[in-house]
């Protein structure tokens, strides 16, 4: 028994040193993907307002035309109108001068429009790609930081995962199978835990388990949080065994 209490302590110890590796990485992985969801956003944006801006200027151009071609219109109708023979001929000549006339006000009006968007729509673009500009840069910083915590933790986490697989080859189905369901239901994963005077993770164990734990002879459980107690030996001698 004595060598699966060890080796549970061996597989504790090197979860919880992957854990605090772990740990290092903070929340940089979650933020570079809240970032990237920030760059694709400020990307569609300033897609969108350069799209705005390319629409306005073909539109105010076409409206430009129109506005050239039915004055134009306008003059050769009024010519027209010098030389009719007839009333009928001179009140179709006005109606086509009148359609033409509100066609130039409505395209002017619209190109007042357009101008006033093209003005308003300038800034709104800086705006865009100063924000997708540091948005590119936060996340330039962010993948560096990462990258430097990986670079420092990548070979001693690769180690231990290997350790880790060795060490669970030679445990017990039964007594793995606890293990992680212990440690996938606990908080901060420690799901095997020294006895250090008398007391497992602060709390004081009562005298019988006290005994049992140092007896070293069976899986002794802390009856309030379901974790396993071992000897505090046990760590010690996982700790000089595994420590890289």
């Amino acid at each position: 028994m004595k060598e699966v209490l060890q080796k549970l302590a061996n597989l504790q110890y090197i979860d919880s040193r992957i854990d605090e590796i772990k740990q290092l990485r903070g929340d940089l992985p979650e933020d570079i993907l809240d970032i990237e969801t920030d760059i694709a956003r400020n990307e569609a944006k300033l897609a969108r307002l350069e799209q705005e801006e390319k629409d306005l200027s073909v539109e105010l151009n076409s409206l430009e035309l129109e506005v050239e071609s039915s004055i134009d219109k306008v003059k050769k109708y009024e010519d027209q109108q010098l030389s009719v023979r007839n009333n009928r001929e001179y009140d179709a000549l006005t109606k086509e001068i009148e359609v033409q006339k509100q066609v130039i006000e409505k395209s002017k009006a619209r190109i007042e429009e357009i101008k006033k968007r093209k003005e308003a729509i300038g800034p709104e673009i800086e705006e865009a790609r100063e924000n997708l500009a540091h948005t590119q840069e936060l996340h330039a910083q962010k993948q560096n930081s990462l990258k430097e915590v990986m670079k420092s933790t990548e070979e001693e986490e690769n180690l231990l995962l290997d350790k880790r697989k060795e060490v669970e080859e030679g445990i017990d189905a039964r007594y793995l199978r606890n293990y992680n369901r212990l440690r996938d239901g606990l908080q901060n994963g420690m799901a095997v835990v020294a006895m250090d005077r008398g007391a497992a993770l602060g709390m004081a164990l009562p005298p019988q388990v006290q005994v049992e734990v140092r007896r070293m002879n069976k899986i002794i459980f802390d009856e309030n949080s379901g974790r396993i107690v071992v000897d505090q030996s046990f760590f010690d001698k996982a700790k000089e065994q595994l420590t890289i």
